[in-house]
């Protein structure tokens, strides 16, 4: 299965969890506001029944064969294959890039497409699953590799999506690499163009910088491995 070899995360997954919580409290004005998506990435369907259990209904996935693996695994439990928000149902964010011979899969399980970065790869969801929740990811950091729609050409883009019949319902950002503080500027700017361009969700902040994401107005944050521990190393 692509990315991490996967491992058992039960244990101490409840204290984990609290700690997120406490973490979100201190550092939100209104922390019963904040969205938490919990990355299952790399640590098998068992991380998904944990969440589902806690009242973690949604979940993250940055690879389309782990999702389609595990939405059909949690289909077998009773939980619900496709995407919705009843109580107890899995409501999948895919946070990878958009790959458009993929989407045909992922269109009748995904709930919240993140990472939308270039309008071809809008299309490509709109034509599978039209009103479709997308968030567009703004390149913040400015890094080869690391994607993202250049800031200045974000309200084209959003413009262009709403066009193709989808919900353009926020941003999203990755921090830099490096201390959270280095996340903050970029956090601040995605802040600023969704309040510009009346965007309600703003998806920032993982695991080590939801502290900083939230004090720079973050609605969502997505956390793995605070939720689960550390991923196990690939080997072999």
């Amino acid at each position: 299965m692509t990315g991490s070899s996967l491992r058992p995360v039960a244990d101490g997954f409840q204290e984990r969890l609290d700690e997120v919580r406490s973490r979100i409290a201190a550092a939100s004005l209104d922390p019963a506001s904040v969205r938490v998506v919990a990355v299952t990435k790399g640590f098998g369907v068992e991380a998904a029944r944990l969440a589902l259990a806690a009242g973690l209904t949604e979940l993250g996935e940055n690879y389309a064969d782990e999702l389609v693996v595990k939405a059909g695994q949690l289909a077998g439990d009773g939980a619900g294959q496709l995407a919705g928000d009843g109580a107890g149902q899995p409501v999948w964010h895919f946070l990878g890039s958009v790959q458009r011979n993929k989407v045909a899969r992922l269109a009748p399980l995904v709930s919240w497409w993140q990472g939308v970065r270039r309008l071809e790869e809008g299309r490509a969801i709109a034509r599978r699953h039209s009103g479709a929740s997308v968030l567009i990811q703004v390149d913040v950091a400015g890094l080869p590799g690391r994607g993202g729609c250049p800031p200045d050409e974000v309200p084209e883009l959003v413009a262009a999506l709403r066009d193709e019949d989808l919900a353009v319902s926020g941003l999203m950002a990755v921090g830099p690499p490096g201390p959270p503080a280095a996340s903050r500027a970029g956090f601040a700017l995605v802040s600023s163009l969704a309040d510009t361009l009346a965007l309600p969700v703003r998806s920032m902040g993982m695991s080590d910088d939801l502290e900083v994401a939230l004090a720079e107005g973050s609605t969502m944050v997505r956390v793995g491995r605070a939720l689960f521990g550390e991923r196990a190393p690939v080997t072999g």
